[in-house]
């Protein structure tokens, strides 16, 4: 019976947390934009190297083409570059324009730290 209850426990458990929720950040950008140049110079070349880049996977996407399947915006983007946070491909939060490496890096760690952890809770990072 003990076991039983400690199956049912671990089963109702892995059913609520998120643990394997995929995260990406998505990179509204468009040909001609100067600020998304100016983030892919100071930026781009790295961030797939930074905990933030393994956390959150960059995914690039033109602002002229049609919304991707299963992802879900808060508001359709308007401006370039725009960084969207989903997680499970709706979104959580986004960064609108880039204000300089300073400040990106700084925004994306609060977005990253708001998310859940695999119990719930906003992660202490």
């Amino acid at each position: 019976m003990r076991l039983l209850k400690v199956i049912i426990l671990l089963l109702s458990t892995s059913l609520v947390l998120p643990a394997f929720a995929e995260t990406r950040l998505m990179m509204v950008e468009e040909d001609g934009c100067p600020w998304c140049t100016r983030w892919n110079r100071d930026v781009g070349g790295e961030y797939h190297l930074t905990d933030e880049g393994k956390t959150a996977p960059l995914w690039r996407y033109d602002i002229h083409d049609p919304a991707p399947e299963g992802v879900t915006f808060a508001s359709k983007p308007h401006f370039t570059p725009t960084f969207i946070l989903l997680v499970d491909g709706t979104e959580v939060n986004r960064i609108e324009g880039y204000p300089g490496e300073g400040f990106f890096w700084g925004l994306l760690g609060m977005m990253l730290a708001s998310l859940p952890d695999a119990e719930g809770e906003p992660s202490e990072s």
